[in-house]
């Protein structure tokens, strides 16, 4: 019964979330997922590397296909996504770090930006 209110509670929060939440969430998503797969490769946990990658690229999938091209920076952004999906299968082939921080650093810049436009905007 407490798993069942915990999972309405969740459902909850994120059919009210603004956009600029779920975005954010999203990010912190993809971060946390490529720590976890930096983790996985210092312990040579190969599986859990495999599926924290495999979840990274679903999320920059689904943000890549959410864009509203309505707006002109979408097709920015688009071309940014793809990028980060490049990276992400160079990092799952050649199981490296030092890719892993570069594109860390780069996506936290991003949502930092869309964090502090949601400020400006709020």
């Amino acid at each position: 019964m407490a798993v069942r209110g915990y999972q309405n509670y969740k459902d909850q929060a994120v059919n009210t979330m603004t956009s600029g939440e779920m975005l954010g969430l999203l990010f912190d998503e993809l971060l946390k997922r490529l720590t976890r797969s930096e983790m996985a490769l210092e312990k040579d946990d190969y599986d859990l590397f495999n599926q924290s990658i495999e979840r990274s690229t679903e999320i920059v999938r689904y943000l890549k296909n959410t864009l509203n091209f309505n707006y002109e920076i979408s097709s920015e952004l688009s071309r940014m996504y793809d990028f980060f999906l490049y990276d992400l299968s160079r990092i799952h082939a050649g199981r490296n770090i030092e890719v892993i921080q570069e594109l860390r650093s780069l996506i936290i810049e991003l949502r930092d930006a869309f964090g502090e436009a949601q400020r400006l905007s709020g």
